[in-house]
């Protein structure tokens, strides 16, 4: 009968009402601290700032901090758990999502510093067979030559394949999203995983294309 704004609420209004009627109404229901709780709420989901994953990630735990004061004087006929459940799951979608980006981050630096050491390696060693080659056109080249030429390719058939495969998983998980009836297989990697994966994927394949060209 007295409150603040009138439903249909939206969630801006919805925090209006709770840090209005905080003292008199549900600071009786839940700890009055956690009206930090709904001020970090409207802070950062009602006035139109970015927020990072980091921010995001506070204010899922804020949530469902909330949602379990809540808990405490009703389940709402069955809705705050199924928030609550949202919420959570939301909350270990970004704590994977973070934690693969951080995986390729790795994987990535890693790559490049293999690719670094692999050009490395070979210029020294045309280096140190082209004057052999030259003096010895007529000689058979020695059998550890051939051995490391095999080696090499080996070597470069394998990044290939790896980088081959991982686009093959990810294209699979990106065509399930798009459509559930395209393909049967299913990938583990989540949508966000396969996009940001494939972007990585395509610098790596521009650097092995520049590598093969020189």
């Amino acid at each position: 009968q007295i409150l603040y704004l009138k439903p249909p609420w939206t969630l801006a209004n919805l925090l209006k009402c709770y840090k209005k009627h905080w003292m008199a109404v549900f600071g009786y229901v839940v700890p009055r601290s956690l009206l930090s709780t709904i001020e970090c709420l409207y802070k950062h989901l009602c006035t139109g700032k970015t927020v990072d994953s980091s921010t995001v990630g506070i204010l899922l735990q804020e949530s469902k901090k909330l949602l379990h004061a809540f808990s405490s004087r009703s389940d709402y006929n069955g809705v705050l758990p199924q928030a609550y459940a949202e919420v959570s799951k939301l909350y270990q979608t970004l704590t994977e999502v973070r934690g693969a980006l951080v995986r390729l981050d790795s994987e990535q630096d890693l790559s490049e510093d293999i690719m670094v050491l692999s050009e490395n390696a070979v210029c020294e060693k045309m280096e140190a067979t082209t004057p052999n080659l030259q003096n010895c056109e007529e000689k058979k080249l020695h059998p550890s030559f051939h051995v490391a030429q095999e080696n090499r390719h080996q070597e470069i058939w394998s990044v290939l394949e790896g980088v081959w495969n991982t686009i093959n998983l990810y294209s699979i998980e990106i065509f399930q999203k798009l459509d559930p009836n395209a393909v049967t297989l299913t990938a583990k990697s989540s949508f966000e995983e396969a996009f940001l994966g494939l972007q990585k994927l395509l610098a790596a394949v521009n650097d092995i294309r520049e590598g093969i060209s020189r």
